[in-house]
């Protein structure tokens, strides 16, 4: 990212303040339907058995290959999908358990930023109507007149001006786009906001503008992040900490800076290597995995990873699931071999 560069992450305050979301345990399977009567013949295992907490203020990077899980995992936890079991609890309230009623509150609290700025805006609807639509949905303002006020002051916010919001979706740039999601998002002031690669349909240089534009939204409005991604160079510069997935599973968690320069799990270490290094004098040995990632239809027993490992054991690697452990402060790892 040269065009601009991406600011460090500062300390997070993070760190002491009381958890605002838990997840134990969540769960996803699709369902595959066949037959005549559209019988169900088999499932996938999009998330199977994710769990973490994480704190107001704090910004968690969920990296891994595509297909992992990652934003079925973000979405369970919104409940924009019905996860099949498992349980989230935000600011101490059941997410899971919760009816109809009290679901439309949370949700005013837990917003998302989703990953195609073409798609997830309405074409048919001004940029002030789709600003504004969660005002009128939450009942946050009195008349059209505090709602006209509120987005012209929420476009300020993301860098546009006040006198774009009679305009169209398509009338903008990708990076536009992007920053009307997140004056969407932000509209109804939540404390939660799942970034579901927020800034991997953009191009590089508008990457890092949406990245420390993110970054200054946190410190201003005290936000707490779920910040998913696929480019581990981007998760480096904005994580407090990083979970690292492969099928379905978290595999390791740590603080940003120790999963990077002391990765545990033989996946961390593959995916760290295969980062590009800007300076041709510094050089990495490549970690190449075996084989392609296995059908999350059929996932293998035990640890998911053990058929592309390179240390795998047999009789145990293959047998038994490992379970997330801790090596040291904060460092999580589920390895039988490591930690």
């Amino acid at each position: 990212m040269s065009a601009v560069d991406i600011k460090p992450v500062q300390a997070s305050a993070a760190f002491g303040k009381e958890k605002l979301l838990e997840v134990k345990n969540l769960v996803k399977h699709f369902p595959i339907k066949g037959g005549l009567l559209r019988r169900t013949v088999d499932k996938v295992h999009a998330v199977d058995g994710v769990s973490f907490d994480l704190k107001a203020g704090e910004t968690l990077g969920l990296v891994g290959e595509s297909g992992c899980g990652k934003s079925t995992t973000g979405r369970c936890i919104l409940r924009l999908i019905e996860p099949t079991s498992g349980e989230v609890r935000f600011a101490g309230r059941s997410v899971t358990g919760a009816g109809r009623d009290e679901m439309r509150a949370l949700a005013r609290e837990m917003q998302i930023i989703f990953q195609d700025p073409f798609a997830s805006l309405n074409p048919r609807m001004t940029v002030g109507a789709i600003v504004g639509e969660g005002l009128v949905i939450h009942k946050l303002a009195a008349n059209a007149r505090e709602i006209e006020e509120r987005v012209a002051q929420l476009l300020e916010t993301v860098g546009l001006s006040a006198d774009q919001m009679r305009r169209y979706p398509h009338e903008f740039s990708g990076g536009q786009r992007q920053r009307i999601g997140i004056a969407r998002a932000l509209a109804v002031n939540p404390k939660l906001v799942v970034c579901d690669e927020a800034v991997s349909a953009l191009d590089v240089s508008i990457q890092a503008q949406v990245i420390n534009l993110l970054e200054d939204l946190q410190e201003q409005f005290d936000l707490t992040y779920i910040f998913i991604a696929h480019d581990l160079s981007v998760v480096e510069h904005t994580s407090d900490r990083v979970a690292v997935m492969y099928l379905g599973r978290i595999v390791e968690i740590a603080a940003a800076n120790e999963l990077y320069t002391k990765p545990l799990h033989p996946y961390t270490e593959a995916l760290l290597s295969a980062v590009p290094i800007p300076d041709p004098r510094v050089q990495r040995s490549r970690v190449r995995l075996q084989g392609d990632v296995p059908s999350p239809i059929h996932p293998p027993p035990g640890c998911h990873f053990h058929t592309r490992c390179p240390i795998a054991q047999k009789g145990l690697c293959d047998r038994e699931t490992p379970q997330l452990k801790q090596s040291s402060d904060g460092h999580l790892v589920a390895c039988h071999l490591r930690g």
